[in-house]
């Protein structure tokens, strides 16, 4: 199984990026995928999951209306789409599926494997 987090980089306050996930060495339409945060010394935190056919998603308030999770299942690539961007969202970013459920949480424990993480800098 292999996830592979990319589109992190350095954008200005109000700015957007769009972070990929693409997998392999499972059968992605099966699985539900999340997006979760890092801050430094801090706990992961979840931000948006997505069902594994992506009729359902999940988030939290704080990103409500400025993110958006979708998925490519051809593609196997699950994407985190984040606009008006804060210096608030500074963070490593992070992919991760659950391999036992094809409905998704925002629940940290229930994710299997994990991306590499890929740096986001909102900065002026």
């Amino acid at each position: 199984v292999q996830l592979q987090a990319s589109g992190g980089g350095l954008v200005q306050p109000g700015g957007s990026l769009r972070l990929s996930c693409a997998t392999s060495g499972f059968p992605f339409e099966e699985h539900a995928i999340a997006w979760f945060r890092q801050y430094p010394g801090k706990e992961r935190e979840g931000l948006l999951c997505i069902s594994s056919g992506g009729d359902s998603t999940d988030s939290i308030d704080s990103v409500k209306g400025r993110f958006a999770v979708s998925r490519d299942n051809a593609k196997k690539t699950v994407y985190l789409q984040m606009n008006s961007l804060e210096s608030e969202d500074t963070a490593v970013y992070y992919c991760a599926i659950d391999r036992r459920r094809r409905r998704c949480s925002l629940l940290e424990e229930r994710y299997d494997y994990w991306g590499q993480g890929t740096q986001v800098t909102v900065s002026s």
